[in-house]
């Protein structure tokens, strides 16, 4: 914890020492802000794009693990404390230690919060009976061990309403799995059932087209405007609710991936700066700027933004760059010049070693990093990016301010 001489007034006080709170805080250093903190409580730092490959069998956890101290950036103070209220309009911040931080600009990138009891009874059946998640590092090891161990019966994949990070991470699992049970020779015996609350597999139809055909490939029964509604652990069902038709349907399982509702913190959901227009309580953000448009101290971006894009590390590695610019245009006077124009990225896997790479802007066009590649077929190569290419980038480039 910081002790009792720690300065509570910070020029730049950044919010989440994530993805997002790290890139801006080492893009401000390099661009020569000197009075920048970083409110994180966390030790522990995850490079949460793994955690499918770990649930898939095709990366170890402890290769998504790194400590918080080693990515804080030099100069960058580190306050490890978790905040609980935000006053913007007196710019003050209120963290659980009881402390008050004041600050000059704010960057909020808190990240969201998975809301495991959004689905009644699925909280207690976690971790038993079949049930897991990719989005819990502790149990992605176990999804994988799930899948190894399953030779007959039906599995279930699930996604819920309202933005989710890495949304293309519901249905990724399912691929990985029906790829393994069909080399293992067991597949036919497998019923895979993929529930996403969507009225299609993807938004952007060259790869909504792509991801079809890998369902079908596999068997895979994909239930659209559906959702699962309550898990019976003991009994080993969950009810599925067809949005359409208003109708449920019972179904046992043998083995649930379940990713539940995500919300935005708390104490950012009820207070002053959360968009009226989301339900789930994100930032209220200029989807170009992402300045808040009531309160212009105030930035954000990650998952915790108010944007209608992807949730995705991709997405926060464009929305960096703004987020400084604007946030050091405030501060000095002159203008700024760049623009967020909603780029995201989603690495659809479909298979061991097959890979597509979704890359689009806010009106779903299409925007290659790659135009010399064809990114809307399964590659090899964009599978190996995503395993060792897209880490070392992370680590060694993102958290660095360098890309």
């Amino acid at each position: 914890m910081p002790s009792a001489t720690s300065p509570s007034h910070h020029q730049v006080l950044v919010v989440g020492g994530g993805t997002a709170g790290l890139t801006v805080a080492a893009r401000l250093r390099r661009a020569g802000a000197r009075d920048v903190a970083v409110l994180e409580p966390s030790a522990t730092h995850w490079y949460q794009p793994l955690w499918t490959l770990v649930g898939g069998g095709q990366a170890p956890l402890r290769a998504a693990l790194r400590t918080e101290a080693e990515l804080i950036p030099d100069g960058v103070r580190w306050l490890r404390e978790r905040a609980t209220a935000v006053d913007p309009a007196a710019r003050t911040l209120t963290t659980a230690a009881g402390r008050t931080l004041s600050y000059g600009r704010l960057v909020l990138a808190p990240g969201l919060r998975l809301d495991w009891d959004g689905v009644p009874g699925l909280a207690p059946a976690l971790g038993h009976g079949g049930v897991t998640s990719n989005y819990r590092p502790d149990l992605a090891p176990h999804t994988w061990e799930l899948i190894r161990r399953m030779r007959r019966g039906t599995a279930v994949f699930t996604m819920p309403s309202g933005p989710v990070k890495c949304g293309g991470a519901p249905q990724k699992i399912a691929y990985l799995a029906a790829d393994h049970w069909r080399k293992r020779g067991v597949l036919d015996a497998i019923r895979v059932v993929l529930v996403l609350p969507e009225p299609s597999l993807f938004k952007v139809p060259v790869f909504n087209s792509a991801l079809e055909a890998a369902a079908r490939r596999y068997g895979i029964e994909v239930r659209l405007r559906s959702e699962v509604t309550a898990v019976d652990g003991p009994a080993q069902q969950v009810v599925i609710t067809d949005h359409a038709t208003g109708s449920d349907e019972i179904l046992g399982y043998d083995l649930l991936h379940a990713v539940p509702p995500q919300r935005a913190p708390e104490w950012l959901a009820t207070g002053p700066l959360a968009d009226p227009d989301s339900p789930y309580g994100y930032v209220k953000a200029d989807r170009a700027t992402l300045q808040h448009p009531d309160f212009p101290e105030v930035f954000t971006l990650g998952d915790a933004a108010n944007l209608p894009t992807s949730k995705t590390g991709a997405a926060i590695r464009k929305q960096a760059p703004v987020v400084v610019d604007h946030l050091r245009a405030s501060l000095t006077g002159r203008p700024a010049t760049t623009r967020y124009d909603g780029y995201t990225s989603c690495p659809l896997v479909t298979a061991r070693h097959k890979m597509l790479l979704a890359e689009f802007d806010y009106d779903l066009t299409p925007a290659p990093s790659f135009p010399f590649l064809d990114t809307t077929r399964e590659r090899t190569d964009m599978w190996f990016l995503k395993r060792y290419g897209l880490p070392q980038m992370y680590f060694r480039g993102m958290l660095k301010g360098l890309a």
